[in-house]
């Protein structure tokens, strides 16, 4: 009896286990089943083969946009990217681009800010370019558009800029009468420093000498330097512990070196502040007039501001300001000098549009002419849509979208690539020929449905949408002029070119794309005699 009652048992357990492996089973395989169909309905951009761990780094050289213009050829205009553990997307093309940055703009209104470079340099992402789009992020850039880089204050700024620009020209036809050769691009470079220093927080140029004006540009280059180069630790996990690269200790050391600079030069800049106060100063003179920082501090003590900000905010947001402003407008004019000492034909018909408007060659072109210049205009717009300066335009995805029907992520990097959208032969004719021709009409006016300012999707070297650089106010009106005035004061005899007097238009990685061999000229005073400047 016994023996029957634990063989039945053993038949009841026997019984109950296979039940439950068959239930659980069932249950494992629904599971399976449904996270298949899931997966077959979330649909990726398509995607090139990758590597464990490393993804599709491998894949990379020093110029990603020129790698991801290739790899769009193949995959099409939107391509999804593992670079290490970082999710990307990558969109080639003006269609593409505003379906991101129009259609679905609320969904990419972040910039990515998991680098070891930003997070240093943005002083943890106080800054106004990096900065969570939100409550802070609305209110600067309310105060930037309508005061720091509004029309009232680049007004009020003018001198400056034509001061730093005469300072510019000065040099050059000193340079020029005694035949000596000179490198443009550096040139360019201290001029848009001096510019941007001056305006910012008025400091003296450094082509006066003066130590802590040198000092501050190379802390810029050093900036530009650093942010454009890949740093491992922000794309593998494992890494970001580890400094392979040395790159915290370098951006410790910036930190440093720029905090010394802005402690001094805010110190200086409240003591001014202090003794007006006292003195009751109401003057409207020349030396009364704010620069960028005195706003600033304006806004630090105005105790009704919306947003309070703090030391941080602003050598934040100055940071921006210097690193934003001087490498891309230099580099713009730098690339716009290579192409028109390679077209003769441009440079001479810009020339004769010059010398028509200013008339009198006593006098040199200033910002109040750009307007009557349509052909310098359409010569720095062809410069922008073969060699935008920011060729990557990123943001990252605040939470899950669904973008031309693929399925992309939230916290997933976006890259549009401005680079390939400005050489896209469905929208350029020739699109690797450099002719400014093309934004003009037949009656040799700007064509107003090809502009640089974010609508129209073919052309957006500055960006589009809530986060485009609000800087183009700026570096617009700097590059026309600058290069205007160098047209029309000057010929450039070309040094370093090849035996046919061209000159290559290799890129070299860096933050703005600058060129890889420099323009070498003497700049022969084309006036006589040269203008009183």
């Amino acid at each position: 009896m016994m023996k029957m009652m634990f063989s039945d048992m053993a038949d009841l357990q026997d019984y109950t286990a296979k039940v439950l492996l068959i239930i659980s089973t069932m249950l494992v395989v629904s599971i399976i089943i449904r996270r298949r169909r899931k997966q077959n309905q979330i649909k990726l951009p398509p995607s090139p083969p990758s590597l464990p761990i490393i993804g599709h780094l491998h894949l990379l050289s020093p110029l990603p946009h020129q790698d991801f213009h290739k790899l769009s050829t193949t995959y099409g205009p939107i391509i999804h990217l593992c670079l290490g553990s970082a999710t990307c997307v990558v969109a080639s093309t003006a269609e593409a681009a505003k379906e991101f940055l129009k259609i679905h703009e609320t969904s990419f209104s972040d910039r990515p800010t998991k680098t070891v470079a930003v997070e240093s340099l943005s002083y943890g992402f106080k800054d106004f370019v990096f900065a969570p789009y939100g409550p802070y992020w609305k209110f600067m850039k309310k105060v930037c558009m309508s005061e720091l880089l509004g029309g009232k204050m680049l007004h009020q700024l003018l001198h400056v800029r034509q001061q730093e620009r005469k300072r510019f020209l000065s040099g050059l036809a000193k340079k020029g009468l005694a035949g000596e050769a000179v490198d443009v691009g550096a040139e360019l470079m201290m001029l848009t420093n001096n510019v941007i220093s001056m305006m910012t927080m008025r400091q003296k140029s450094c082509s006066e000498g003066r130590g802590e004006a040198e000092a501050l540009r190379k802390v810029v280059e050093d900036t530009v330097e650093l942010s454009g180069k890949f740093n491992v630790s922000d794309f593998l996990w494992f890494m970001k512990s580890v400094d392979v690269q040395g790159f915290k200790k370098r951006l410790k050391e910036i930190r440093v070196r720029f905090d010394a600079l802005l402690d001094r030069v805010i110190e200086e800049h409240q003591r001014e502040r202090r003794k007006k106060k006292e003195e009751g100063s109401t003057t409207g003179d020349d030396d009364d007039v704010k620069d960028i920082l005195d706003v600033l501090l304006d806004i630090s003590e105005d105790e009704t501001a919306e947003i309070k900000l703090d030391t941080d905010n602003i050598k934040a947001f100055i940071m921006d300001i210097l690193v934003g402003g001087t490498d891309t407008t230099a580099v713009t004019m730098e690339w716009a000098m290579a192409e028109l000492i390679n077209n003769p034909g441009v440079m001479e018909k810009a020339r004769e549009e010059i010398d028509a408007v200013v008339g009198n060659k006593n006098r040199i072109v200033e910002e109040c002419d750009i307007p009557n210049l349509p052909y310098i205009q359409a010569i720095v717009k062809e410069t922008l849509r073969l060699h935008p300066p920011g060729a990557l335009i990123v943001r990252e995805c605040s939470r899950t979208a669904t973008v031309d029907g693929y399925h992309i992520p939230a916290r997933t990097r976006l890259f549009i690539n401005a680079w390939s959208i400005g050489r896209d032969p469905n929208h350029w004719e020739n699109p690797l020929d450099f002719r400014p021709e093309r934004f003009i009409d037949q009656n040799g006016s700007a064509l107003t449905h090809l502009d640089v300012r974010g609508q129209h999707f073919e052309l957006i070297p500055f960006g589009s949408g809530r986060r485009m650089c609000p800087g183009i106010s700026l570096a617009l009106p700097l590059a026309y002029v600058t290069l205007a005035s160098m047209l029309q004061c000057f010929e450039w005899k070309l040094v370093n070119g090849g035996g046919d007097g061209i000159v290559d238009m290799e890129e070299k990685a860096g933050l703005v794309v600058p060129r890889a061999h420099p323009v070498i000229c003497v700049p022969l005073p084309r006036l006589y005699p040269f203008p009183s400047i």
